[in-house]
């Protein structure tokens, strides 16, 4: 390949022994604009999870089990060997060690990686490894620029205002909350790097990440100035204006090296600053005049919580999405018996199905559509390479999710196409158990997530079953459709769970080549009541979409578990009726029917 030769003669004319491509931006975000992408570009491989490396000998593709066969197939015919990774992608530690095993003992024992594109944590774990073995790692080299011929330029698309009935709190309401909570860790500048953090801030939206209304930018806060760094030509009249009438500077984008450099210059200066947001380039021009104080970007946690025009855009969301679920599933069976339907052309009709909505403006994500042994496949995307044609048999996995101005809607249903085997029955109703235990959740404010996390799980942990991934994530309003601190997983998440948060309810079972099961609400937290010791909390579904009753093993379900499925599916009818008619709402009213306790389907 004559990009990895290109490359080793730029590594030995700087002296460097090898180069590390990681999946990351400058930003952190999930989603990397094609600017970015140079991992996909030296090696080929275009998974969202995966890291390359190349030596002045051999180069390695680390990725994880989601991506292995499609690994193996965008690098044949290239140097890259893919190294498969059971759960994480490698360690720092597991890369250095390989690069040292394949540096010359008379070579230069210098390790490059692009300081912009990797979050200063994460570059302080790779030092740490790089001297462990010998070893030294610098940041200062960025081979892209200089040998990506065709690289894509940086996204410019226009940036939009996300009016005040859908935000609900003033971007200057939110700064001075920023600037109260940087004084009291004892800081009074800060950069906020994350792009859904600086969309919620200034109430702005843009398009251009995939899926996230974001766009590219950095925002720093000083004593005396708030400055958005971002191409001047996505600031419409409109927007130019309101940033001036709210008190935002503009400057190009990377005028904010300028801007930190010169501000070394000053000692007034404290800077709160997250190292596992914050790119290494931006860190290292920091001014430490005073000590950097490190910690959480307050906005992080501050929109975690939603506020009453938020929680009533997700209401309106999720009414339009539940609309578009309907009709997608009363086409969905007669389509599947009638032939000639793919996992491909399903994702397609719903998303159609959802354009039609008002204010609907994207996928939330790529939609997760996975039939019979695809179902197993936790993070399965169909691509024409893998696309499968649906059968009136069997169980369909389908995880999706819209942006409407107004809300981010994630729901995960898995749908029997027709005849199920007693096992297929079984694990659906294992983790609709688990689903209802959690949605049922009566819980201390502050608990954090892990200990709500058995609930999901308890009833398929006596069947010797479990599940991998998290439980539970937040949901950003018109934004990023995973929004952390707060998590529901197994292993330890101590952000606290309050009032007003979104949080996903997604239990699931996989069975490798056989079958995937999953099912997923979007819940908000809500106060429950005043107890001796404190307040209570329980979670309300904001999705609204039945839930199929036919694979359900009513001999398996306990008598409160039905009853709550009983009340949703009335919730969802009655929510959802008004803004339907004939056969979509015929069906509806069908899907929807009580269950009997004591009798089986």
């Amino acid at each position: 390949m004559k990009r990895v030769d290109n490359l080793r003669a730029w590594l030995s004319e700087r002296g460097l022994s090898a180069f590390i491509f990681p999946s990351t931006d400058p930003h952190s975000g999930e989603y990397v604009p094609d600017h970015w992408k140079t991992r996909e570009w030296i090696s080929g491989f275009n998974g969202s999870a995966g890291i390359a490396v190349v030596t002045l000998s051999r180069a390695a593709l680390w990725t994880d089990s989601r991506y292995w066969l499609a690994a193996e197939e965008q690098v044949q015919g290239t140097p890259f060997e893919v190294v498969r990774c059971r759960r994480n992608v490698a360690t720092a530690e597991e890369l250095m060690e390989w690069i040292r095993q394949e540096a010359s003992p008379e070579g230069s024992l210098q390790v490059g990686i692009d300081g912009w594109c990797v979050p200063q944590s994460y570059v302080e774990s790779l030092q740490a490894a790089a001297a462990a073995v010998g070893l030294t790692l610098r940041t200062d080299a960025e081979p892209a620029s200089a040998l990506w011929t065709d690289r894509p330029a940086l996204p410019a698309s226009p940036v939009e205002i996300q009016p005040l009935d859908f935000a609900g709190e003033t971007a200057q309401s939110k700064l001075q909350r920023i600037r109260e909570a940087m004084c009291a860790q004892g800081a009074n500048a800060t950069i906020i790097t994350q792009l859904d953090d600086i969309a919620w801030t200034l109430n702005l939206r843009g398009r251009d990440v995939h899926c996230t209304p974001v766009f590219v930018a950095y925002l720093m806060l000083l004593p005396e100035a708030t400055i958005l760094y971002t191409d001047p030509g996505k600031l419409t009249p409109e927007v130019a204006r309101y940033l001036a009438d709210i008190g935002v500077r503009t400057a190009p984008y990377l005028d904010i090296v300028k801007t930190l450099r010169q501000s070394h210059e000053r000692s007034d200066l404290r800077f709160l600053i997250d190292p596992d947001t914050t790119n290494n380039a931006i860190f290292d021009n920091v001014p430490t005049t005073r000590p950097i104080v490190l910690g959480e970007c307050p906005v992080a946690r501050m929109k975690t919580i939603k506020n009453e025009a938020e929680i009533r855009g997700y209401r309106s969301a999720m009414r339009k999405d539940g609309v578009a679920m309907v009709r997608f599933l009363r086409w969905l069976l007669p389509a599947v018996e009638a032939g000639g339907q793919t996992e491909v052309s399903i994702d397609q009709k719903l998303t159609a199905l959802r354009a039609e909505q008002p204010l609907f403006r994207d996928i939330s994500f790529d939609t997760i559509a996975g039939y019979g042994p695809h179902g197993a496949i936790v993070h399965y995307e169909a691509t024409p390479e893998t696309d499968v044609p649906l059968e009136p048999r069997g169980l369909l996995l389908l995880d999706s999710g819209a942006q409407y101005q107004d809300g981010t809607t994630d729901i995960t249903r898995t749908i029997a196409l027709g005849p199920l085997t007693d096992e297929e029955r079984t694990d659906y109703t294992l983790v609709l158990k688990g689903h209802i235990r959690l949605a049922m959740a009566k819980f201390p404010s502050g608990s954090s997530g892990t200990q709500l996390d058995v609930l999901a799980r308890y009833a398929m942990w006596q069947q010797g079953l479990n599940f991998l991934h998290g439980t539970g994530h937040g949901v950003g309003s018109y934004l990023s459709v995973h929004e952390g601190p707060h998590q529901i997983r197994m292993n330890y998440m101590p952000a606290p769970l309050v009032a007003g948060m979104t949080v996903t309810n997604e239990p699931g079972i996989y069975k490798a080549g056989r079958h995937g099961c999953r099912t997923e609400n979007t819940q908000l937290i809500t106060h429950y009541m005043d107890g001796e010791l404190g307040e209570f909390l329980q979670f309300e579904p904001l999705t609204l979409c039945p839930i199929d009753t036919r694979p359900i093993r009513l001999e398996m379900m306990l008598p409160d578990e039905i009853q709550w499925l009983n009340q949703y599916h009335q919730h969802v009818l009655e929510e959802l009726s008004p803004l339907l008619e004939g056969d979509d709402l015929e069906w509806l009213r069908e899907a929807t029917k009580p269950l009997p306790p004591h009798s089986t389907l």
